[in-house]
């Protein structure tokens, strides 16, 4: 293992997404920069991706961008959701390592410090695994676990359970992401799949400090079918196997009904079997039909070719910056 103790002077770029926010991002702030003060021998960035939030969240970030230099801001035009907003923050790191944060503060900043004695260790990819959820309920820690396992059956490569987004990336492995160019995102599977160096660091994550999530149960079913659909063409084959089980059962009913016609005087009456055979199979298609779907149009999202986001303006960037971007839309200030 190639050991980085040596490193001087490397620069950390810390990026965090944020969707209306604004009761908590004070406080964010506040937090990293007592972590930045803490730093020795890092130069940081604060890279804040504002997801067209509707509150006053880019407003506090702007200020201060004005008083802070290490604070930048790329600010979407509309909400693109977080996946996205995590992968405009990548393409705008220039770090020597990258740290990935969400802004509730459920994940400390203060475990960076044990991130980067990993990776200055030679590790490429330090994600931090949840020991302890506190402030979520047992609902949402059950189907967190139940969705993590599931996602590993069907996976074809292996993603760490109860692991979220909170790590840190070496520049390799940021330039490899930065090179995948599909639209739906699953960012920790990503990096899973990238491949390098990678160790678990246990933590403990905290309650959310203020506000409320933004991951409702509608969008944590999406992010569960993203996480599935893009890693995976399982789904398809289980489709497959569905429907030669249903034909299998079809064709043994066909069989009954003539073996009873031909040697007995007993015929197949009632609609009752009727119906439960017509919706069945018709409920088996549709499912079937709805997994296709969904692959289909996530070719039909990449065909398009469409950037992946737009952004409106970009905060404390030099004037050159943005123009080294994967999307550069707007101009910095």
């Amino acid at each position: 293992m190639n050991e980085r103790s040596g490193i001087g002077n490397a620069l950390l770029s810390v990026v965090v997404p944020c969707f209306n926010e604004e009761a908590v991002i004070g406080e964010t702030l506040n937090r990293l920069a007592a972590f930045c003060d803490q730093l020795e021998g890092f130069t940081v960035e604060l890279i804040f991706v504002d997801d067209g939030s509707r509150d006053n969240t880019r407003a506090i970030l702007k200020a201060r961008a004005q008083l802070d230099a290490s604070v930048r801001v790329v600010g979407f035009a509309r909400n693109f959701g977080h996946q996205i907003a995590v992968s405009a923050g990548i393409d705008a790191a220039r770090g020597d390592a990258v740290v990935l944060i969400d802004a509730d503060l459920q994940d400390p900043p203060e475990v960076i410090h044990e991130m980067i004695e990993l990776w200055r260790a030679g590790f490429d990819v330090i994600y931090g695994t949840r020991t302890e959820r506190e402030g979520e309920s047992f609902f949402k820690k059950t189907t967190a676990k139940a969705f993590y396992r599931l996602l590993n059956h069907l996976s074809d490569v292996a993603i760490p359970f109860d692991t979220g987004d909170f790590r840190l990336m070496s520049r390799p492995v940021v330039d490899a992401l930065r090179a995948m160019p599909e639209r739906d995102r699953f960012i920790r599977g990503m990096v899973s799949w990238v491949g390098f160096r990678q160790v678990a660091l246990p933590y403990k994550r905290a309650s959310r400090f203020a506000g409320e999530s933004k991951y409702p149960l509608r969008k944590m079913i999406r992010f569960a079918v993203d996480g599935i659909l893009s890693f995976s063409t399982k789904p398809l084959q289980i489709a497959i196997g569905f429907g030669m089980f249903s034909a299998l059962l079809a064709l043994a009913g066909i069989v009954y009904a003539l073996t009873l016609r031909i040697f007995t005087n007993i015929w197949i009456e009632g609609w009752t079997a009727i119906m439960i055979a017509v919706l069945f199979l018709g409920g088996g298609q549709l499912i079937c039909l709805g997994i296709l779907g969904e692959y289909v149009g996530r070719i039909y999202r990449e065909v398009k070719r469409r950037p992946m986001y737009v952004v409106q303006e970009y905060v404390g960037f030099s004037v050159q910056e943005p123009s080294s971007l994967r999307n550069p839309t707007a101009t910095a200030q």
